[in-house]
């Protein structure tokens, strides 16, 4: 059986992780640490788990075999590479640290020691998403000419670790990383910066709103745009030559749900249903996977520095 302890109560454990781990053969949670008794408190009434008194108590149990980290962005990268140099596999959640180089060095760990390190961008391993490339690939909608997604959301509560500056806050740390994700996926590895603009919030100091601009060596172009205090946005449209598709749960889509995607041609238009997915399940199953499929786990490893470098351009071209 392979166990995962977990670092930090957080929602996205209670609410996702843990509910999909369940559906999972062979893996089980070996725990939770956590700093505030009462998030605790409902991981046991609900999942049963065992308590740990402290992260490093997690890291120390021989019995763990893989950490999950869906703590704050600022913590990613010191309680990853204690949780490597222990021998222990790693599943984080997104963004993977806060930096390119650290996370390049989390890699470096994972790959001296044939160890598997993954960021939880799950919505990658949505049906939909493949469905949508069998549109693409059957020519409906002709040659892609443009690619554009958005992701935001309404201001959330006050104290929220997104708007703390100090914990890894803004919005292409957060929500942008899913466009720039499914903006290569579509664009594919040739995919280039082309400019970028995030606008700071004063009252918070972190980046609050963001645009990122792409192209590859096709032409193919992709506009992204990403914030935290805005009208709910989780949207793809696709523009070819010949047809135009669009969807509005592409990152978000939660179990059981079937998404639908509009298709308009020249000869009308056509609502399809997309097929509904387990995607933090999905996840799961190829982080498994990769624990004896070496060539899956440089795939990781690669994609994990593609993004902390795509992520650390947006940042740096930025016009605020």
């Amino acid at each position: 059986m392979f166990r995962i302890g977990i670092l930090g109560a957080a929602d996205i454990a209670y609410n996702k992780f843990l509910p999909a781990l369940e559906k999972v053969d062979g893996v089980q949670c070996a725990g939770v640490a956590s700093n505030s008794p009462d998030r605790l408190a409902r991981f046991v009434e609900k999942y049963g788990v065992k308590v740990y008194a402290a992260y490093d108590e997690v890291i120390e149990d021989e019995s763990v075999d893989c950490v999950y980290i869906p703590l704050p962005p600022a913590f990613h990268y010191e309680w990853a590479k204690k949780a490597l140099l222990a021998g222990k596999h790693v599943f984080l959640e997104k963004p993977s640290t806060t930096s390119a180089v650290q996370t390049a060095e989390l890699v470096g760990l994972a790959r001296e020691n044939g160890l598997v390190l993954q960021e939880n961008y799950m919505f990658q391993y949505h049906a939909q998403l493949k469905a949508i490339e069998d549109i693409i690939a059957s020519g409906e909608l002709g040659k892609l000419r443009l690619v554009r997604t958005s992701f935001g959301f309404p201001r959330r509560a006050e104290g929220d670790f997104r708007y703390v500056k100090e914990l890894g806050g803004g919005t292409m740390m957060d929500n942008g990383g899913y466009t720039i994700k499914l903006a290569e996926r579509l664009l594919g590895s040739s995919m280039k910066l082309v400019g970028a603009r995030l606008d700071l919030d004063e009252k918070t100091g972190v980046d609050i709103f963001g645009t990122a601009d792409f192209v590859n060596s096709d032409s193919l172009m992709a506009q992204t745009a990403f914030g935290m205090d805005c009208q709910y946005q989780c949207s793809l449209e696709l523009w070819g030559s010949k047809g135009r598709l669009t969807t509005g749960r592409i990152f978000t889509a939660p179990d059981g749900f079937k998404p639908t995607a509009l298709i308009e041609t020249g000869s009308g238009s056509r609502t399809v249903e997309l097929p509904a997915c387990d995607a933090f399940e999905e996840s799961i199953k190829i982080y498994l996977r990769a624990l004896e499929d070496s060539q899956l786990r440089e795939e990781m490893a690669s994609a994990l520095i593609r993004q902390a470098e795509l992520v650390d351009e947006v940042r740096n071209a930025r016009e605020i």
